[in-house]
């Protein structure tokens, strides 16, 4: 048995329920056989093994009242999982689905991620099973107040930074962040995502979707292609999707579809994304919506078709494991050159070799999609000068962040004699940058 199969086989036995957790594991720790051969130092500081356990794990309850003065109980988490080149960083995630699992999942991820941006941030992750959808602002307020009024003991703003995720948007950060600092009496830059008026950055709402397509634009080059003139499939509406569709069409591209969890529609002549917008950020409707305005356009019904319409590029930008095997299959058959992960982990392990075994480009998100916790990073370097950056100063950081990440990943799957595997190469190269600090801390 190889040294990485056996890990995860342990892992598997120490968290048997955590299916989230142990793919994402998987896919890392295979990836990374070839260190495990080069760097013996390593193995004998156990850095593989520690590193694949969080240095802390809050799981806490939050009680709050509805409109109706019913007592509702969600749980809460967050996992504080590497801080060896600094302190946590990741954001919360509100939704249903949230559970251990898929917030050690995103964790994990989130040190490599936040490595390869080359800021002093390590990797954590939190959230709770609560679902703003349907709340009031009142009811949300209750629940962002009572949440943190458990996890503030856990964070700062040299120890634990988190940020928004899904569900979690200005409207939460700000009732976190106003809570946060009425119990601590202190004003510093704890969350970030905040309101320009009060500590955000600019270009933050644009980070992720905008990096996606500069690290994607730059995969693209080295086959001497762009988003001139190509039609790109997007799944999601939020602002992962919509920043990213604003800078394809920036770039000459074409986006023909987008998605929320309920369908999805397809313009074949160009999502209007100012209608997007104000149904998504404003009116808070579905996509559904969309085909009132836009009547030429077809919406579905659920999501697992939207990888059969043919495009040139695609970009899952809603959740993790979206594209399986067979939407893959269909992508490619569809004549598909490139895929870019805009979510965390949207692409199944099965659906990856697909697209490697048929020469498709693929960005993995947690190079493609660092462009977020990216920005956050830089928010948190003005809240400490107590200064602010113009937007076209902070986007031209992000793309320099977005070009150097796709640099480290392409030369360190070279070096390691998998040319062109980005997944291999940006797990190696925000690993090694861990490992390093990790030895030089010793064993902690």
């Amino acid at each position: 048995m190889s040294m990485a199969a056996n890990l995860l086989d342990k892992l598997a036995q120490k968290n048997p329920n955590e299916p989230e957790f142990l793919q994402a594991a998987r896919e890392v720790m295979e990836s990374l056989e070839p260190l495990m051969e080069r760097h013996p130092e390593y193995v004998k500081a156990g850095i593989f093994e520690r590193i694949l356990e969080p240095e802390r794990q809050v799981m806490f309850r939050v009680p709050w009242v509805d409109d109706r003065g019913t007592v509702q109980v969600n749980r809460g988490y967050r996992i504080e999982f590497s801080s060896a080149i600094g302190p946590y960083k990741g954001g919360l995630r509100f939704h249903p689905s949230v559970n251990l699992s898929i917030i050690k999942f995103l964790g994990f991820e989130q040190i490599l991620k936040n490595s390869l941006t080359g800021l002093p941030i390590g990797g954590g992750k939190g959230g709770s099973d609560f679902d703003p959808k349907g709340k009031s602002d009142a009811e949300v307020m209750k629940f962002c107040q009572s949440f943190i009024t458990e996890l503030y003991r856990h964070i700062g703003a040299d120890t634990d930074v988190p940020a928004g995720d899904i569900g979690v948007g200005g409207r939460e950060i700000g009732y976190l962040f106003g809570q946060y600092k009425r119990i601590v009496n202190r004003y510093e830059g704890v969350l970030t995502g905040k309101g320009l008026a009060w500590g955000g950055s600019l270009a933050r709402t644009e980070a992720t979707g905008y990096g996606l397509v500069y690290f994607v634009e730059e995969m693209l080059k080295t086959k001497g292609e762009s988003f001139a003139g190509k039609k790109v499939a997007i799944s999601g509406s939020g602002n992962v999707a919509i920043y990213a569709a604003e800078k394809v069409r920036a770039l000459g591209g074409t986006v023909i579809t987008m998605s929320d969890s309920n369908g999805y529609f397809v313009d074949e002549a160009g999502v209007d994304l100012d209608c997007v917008k104000q149904l998504k950020e404003v009116e808070r409707k579905r996509c559904s919506d969309y085909i009132n305005n836009h009547p030429e356009a077809k919406y579905f019904e659920g999501c697992q078709n939207i990888w059969m319409v043919p495009c040139d590029i695609a970009l899952p930008c809603a959740t993790q494991n979206e594209i399986n095997e067979q939407d893959a299959k269909n992508l490619v058959a569809n004549g598909c050159i490139a895929v870019g992960e805009g979510a965390n982990m949207p692409c199944t392990p099965e659906a990856v070799k697909v697209f490697h075994d048929n020469n498709v480009l693929f960005a993995p998100g947690k190079a493609s999609n660092a462009g977020g916790v990216a920005v956050s990073a830089l928010e948190m370097s003005q809240n400490s000068m107590r200064y602010s950056w113009t937007f076209e100063e902070v986007d031209a950081k992000l793309k320099n962040i977005m070009i150097n990440i796709h640099t480290k990943a392409y030369q360190a799957a070279k070096e390691y004699g998998q040319e062109g595997n980005l997944v291999v190469g940006a797990n190696i190269a925000g690993f090694v940058k861990v490992a390093e600090a990790m030895l030089a801390q010793g064993i902690v």
